[in-house]
C-alpha cells in the first residue's frame, strides 16, 4: 500500500536518525492546510515542528475510546454550566507552539468564552483543562508518558493516560509532582479537578 503526500509548496524533510518526517517551521494556518490536503493522515506538530504521524486504531479500541468519550459528555451535560468536550481529532495549539489532539478533552465554558475569536481558528490557542490519552497497540509508554508531561506543562489541570493492554491508569494533576498510578480500577474519579465526574474503566479495559 502507498500513500502520497500532498505537501503543497512545504519541503519534507527525513531525520536520518529518529526517523521522524519534519517540516520547517510553519505558521498554524500553514499546518491546518497541510492536513486538509492529507485528509488521510493523523498527525501533530511538535513544539520544535517535527510531524508526528499516528496509525488508525483498531476498530475495537476506537469503540472503547468512544465509551469513554460519552462518559465524559453526559457527566460535562449535567453540569448547571456545561463546558465543551472533544474528541480525538480535535487539535489545540499549546502555548509552546505544538499542535495536539488529545483523545479526549475538556475545557469549561468560561475559559472557552474568554479565548478571542482569532485564536479559536484554525486550532485554539491552549491547553484543555482535562486531557485523555488511550493507548493502543502501536503507541509507546513513554512516548504518552511525555506527551502526558507536556500537557501539565502547558495548562492542564487534570490528565489520565490509559494503558489498556496492561489495565493501568496514569493520573497527572497540575502541582502534583508524582504521577499516581491505578491498577485495574473499576472506576476512576475526577475529582476535585472534575466534580462528580466517574469514568467507568470497566468497559474501557474490556
Amino acid at each position: 500500500m502507498s500513500l502520497t503526500i500532498n505537501l503543497g509548496n512545504l519541503p519534507l524533510l527525513l531525520d536520518e536518525e529518529s526517523a521522524d518526517l519534519r517540516l520547517p517551521p510553519v505558521s498554524d494556518e500553514e499546518f491546518y492546510e497541510f492536513c486538509q490536503q492529507n485528509p488521510l493522515l493523523n498527525v501533530e506538530r511538535t513544539a520544535k515542528g517535527t510531524l508526528y504521524f499516528m496509525p488508525p486504531v483498531t476498530a475495537w479500541d476506537d469503540s472503547r475510546g468512544l465509551l469513554f468519550a460519552v462518559d465524559l459528555e453526559n457527566w460535562n451535560r449535567s453540569l448547571t454550566v456545561p463546558g465543551y468536550t472533544f474528541g480525538p481529532t480535535a487539535g489545540f495549539r499549546l502555548p509552546n507552539g505544538a499542535i495536539r489532539a488529545p483523545d479526549a478533552s475538556w475545557i469549561p465554558q468560561e475559559r472557552w468564552e474568554a479565548l478571542p475569536e482569532t485564536e479559536r481558528f484554525p486550532y485554539p490557542h491552549l491547553c484543555p483543562d482535562f486531557v485523555v490519552e488511550i493507548m493502543s497497540p502501536s503507541d509507546r509508554l513513554n512516548v504518552l508518558q511525555e506527551k502526558m508531561q507536556e500537557y501539565m506543562a502547558n495548562g492542564a489541570r487534570l490528565g489520565w493516560l490509559i494503558d489498556r493492554k496492561n489495565r493501568v491508569v496514569y493520573v497527572y494533576r497540575v502541582g502534583v509532582e508524582e504521577v499516581e498510578v491505578l491498577v485495574d480500577p473499576a472506576t476512576v474519579s475526577g475529582e476535585p479537578e472534575l466534580r462528580g465526574f466517574v469514568a467507568d474503566l470497566g468497559r474501557v479495559f474490556a
